[in-house]
């Protein structure tokens, strides 16, 4: 047996959003250029004390700027991975005596807005508004991608 000391495993809850609007008979989708590189939905960790629908809303406003989001009743999606932290996550979760092994379970609510100007974070590098099939091809992880066709069938099914 190694002496290999293991990492120490989070686990972790986070609600995200899959925000969209309308222009006419059109749905555009939200999404952001997060510094890592990766293109996806706002999403946040839920804070002690705090339902889902309260970090949904405070997590797209931190985010996007946007304080007025209407949900859609009967949409709520899940989806669970796992990752290894790296770089500036991964000191900080040291620091803390957090794990740097994670395995998080993402709740996603659909919220539709009517405002088009958005004011990204610090946890951000850009944003942008595209239809579901550009939305569809920019999204970098698979999860995510199934949220949007999920939501999005929801949403044209309606």
């Amino acid at each position: 047996m190694s002496n290999k000391k293991r990492p120490k495993i989070a686990y972790e809850k986070s609600v995200g959003a899959v925000i969209f609007r309308k222009e006419g008979r059109k749905i555009f989708y939200l999404l952001l250029h997060y510094r890592s590189g990766h293109w996806d939905f706002p999403k946040g960790h839920v804070e002690k004390g705090e339902s889902e629908e309260e970090t949904l809303k405070r997590e797209v406003r931190e985010e996007t700027g946007i304080k007025k989001i209407k949900l859609v009743p009967g949409y709520k999606n899940k989806t669970r991975y796992f990752y290894r932290a790296k770089d500036e996550e991964k000191e900080k979760r040291e620091k803390s005596g957090k794990g740097t092994s994670v395995w998080k379970n993402v709740i996603y609510y659909l919220a539709e807005t009517k405002l088009k100007r958005v004011k990204i974070s610090f946890e951000h590098i850009g944003c942008e508004w595209l239809d579901y099939k550009d939305a569809s091809e920019r999204i970098t992880y698979k999860n995510s991608k199934n949220i949007l066709e999920s939501a999005h069938e929801f949403l044209t099914k309606k």
